[in-house]
């Protein structure tokens, strides 16, 4: 058997920049294994397959280790894969997830997530195990959102500069960790560590700002926002704050594009 993969940088103007992700199209669906086995194979932070369905398209992601229940980054390249590789011929794109309905239009060469608002509410009593991987940091507040933790911190030099210990943060019971705290030249900065997930550090994570938009948004009393998330290979991101719902807009380029042969 043949299938197409496509890899690409998500939240990025230029390549080797934003969040890798593979993309594979299928007719219909491969057994769980097959799936889990891709993009254990690929090992980048996310894998997004996606077969065709009555209001679109429904699409699933898996890490190298788990299927996810949501992901921005992978999403935005799986919409740039149908608008620009796959001559898809709408301005907007339905998903069906196990987060719901998923919409994602063109704005230029800019893709706009759809996504729901987190649950989140603050933690009266911070974890031992969160504090004791941010080390000498202390965080201001501690959100809980439905899948992760949320730590904010009093500065975006201190985003930048920890080194939060993964071992640690990996036992915690949750998808991952968002580090965050008022950005100098944007409205906020944020990183992700998701060991649990087996990715140590995420380099940008959309769904992470279903979370990110709807605190920040009150904190600064605005519903639009800039954002960056500062990795390594670092992102850019558009939030608008929409009700319960979360706009989360950024650019995508192509990496590659080929074949999977599986016997």
């Amino acid at each position: 058997m043949q299938f197409s993969i496509y890899q690409l940088d998500a939240f990025t103007n230029r390549i080797f920049g934003g969040n890798p992700a593979a993309v594979v199209p299928l007719t219909s669906w491969l057994p769980d294994e097959t799936l889990q086995a891709i993009a254990c194979e690929n090992n980048l932070a996310e894998t997004a397959f996606y077969v065709p369905s009555d209001r679109g398209f429904h699409i699933r992601w898996f890490t190298p280790t788990i299927e996810v229940d949501l992901c921005g980054h992978a999403t935005l390249a799986t919409a740039y894969v149908l608008f620009f590789l796959e001559n898809y011929g709408q301005e907007q794109i339905s998903f069906d997830s196990r987060s719901g309905v998923l919409n994602v239009r063109k704005e230029e060469d800019w893709l706009v997530l759809d996504f729901p608002v987190d649950t989140m509410h603050k933690q009266l009593v911070a974890p031992p195990a969160l504090l004791e991987a941010l080390g000498e940091v202390t965080p201001v507040e501690i959100i809980r959102g439905k899948t992760d933790f949320m730590a904010v911190l009093e500065s975006e030099e201190q985003v930048r500069s920890i080194h939060p210990d993964v071992i640690i943060l990996s036992t915690l019971p949750a998808r991952g960790v968002i580090i965050t705290a008022k950005g100098e030249e944007v409205d906020f900065v944020s990183r992700f560590f998701a060991p649990q997930s087996g990715i140590a550090e995420d380099p940008v994570t959309g769904s992470a700002h279903t979370t990110l938009t709807p605190y920040w948004a009150e904190k600064l009393g605005k519903t639009e926002l800039s954002a960056l998330q500062v990795s390594k290979r670092g992102g850019v991101l558009k939030t608008k704050l929409n009700g319960n719902r979360v706009e989360i807009a950024g650019q995508v380029r192509l990496y590659l594009k080929g074949t999977i042969e599986i016997e």
